[in-house]
């Protein structure tokens, strides 16, 4: 298992979350690749950390779908399906839905600001081709947005799915448009005139395009072949 020996351990967090983090951070990104199987005294060696809290680690990523483990078999890395991409952004956009809604009529002039500048980023982004650069800040865009409602139970599970589309990234399903540049702004002008339906509305739309986007790169490659 070819884990990175230059990691650097984070400070004020615990060895659970830490191993818990940089386990997820490696599967999305490729480092550890899919139906690799994992070993916990490795993983514990190279993050510093003891065996115990790389199980309660591995056990929260089974559970939010990273890894399987079989027990008295081993733990690997789950393959990655492309088409659950029509399975994660639906769920998503209802979630990025409603947290927006709920985060109308209470959102501060000065978050709007702050999302404008978001946006700014992202078009930059978007335009120079720094796709993933623009992925994070498409992502952080929303997150605000989730962080305006104080809801922990739309936050964690935003997050899990968050996760999932960063690894669908990484393995060529998920792409960014300029459209998305103009549907930010949207939002924020619906946030600006009090309209929470229109707000949701587009939040979700803006979630799901990329399901479209996706299948039709993926007709354009067929027809290429």
């Amino acid at each position: 298992m070819p884990i990175p020996t230059n990691y650097s351990t984070p400070t004020r967090m615990s060895a659970k979350k830490r191993a818990f983090s940089q386990i997820l951070e490696w599967i999305i990104d490729g480092t550890l690749h899919p139906k690799e199987k994992l070993n916990d005294a490795d993983l514990a060696q190279a993050l510093g950390v003891s065996r115990t809290p790389i199980r309660e680690a591995l056990q929260l990523l089974s559970f939010q779908g990273f890894v399987e483990m079989y027990p008295g078999v081993g733990t690997q890395v789950t393959e990655v399906n492309k088409e659950d991409i029509s399975k994660i952004l639906p769920p998503l956009g209802v979630l990025q839905a409603l947290a927006t809604e709920l985060a109308a009529p209470i959102i501060s002039q000065e978050t709007i600001r702050k999302l404008r500048e978001i946006n700014t980023m992202f078009a930059r982004a978007v335009e120079t081709g720094d796709s993933y650069t623009a992925l994070k800040l498409d992502e952080e865009f929303h997150q605000n947005i989730v962080n305006v409602t104080e809801n922990s139970y739309i936050a964690s599970t935003v997050s899990t799915l968050q996760s999932h589309v960063r690894r669908l990234y990484f393995h060529n399903s998920i792409f960014l448009t300029p459209h998305s540049i103009d549907e930010h702004e949207a939002i924020l002008r619906a946030f600006e005139e009090n309209n929470k339906e229109e707000a949701a509305r587009i939040a979700k739309s803006n979630v799901i395009n990329a399901i479209d986007i996706y299948y039709a790169k993926q007709g354009k490659n067929n027809e290429v072949e």
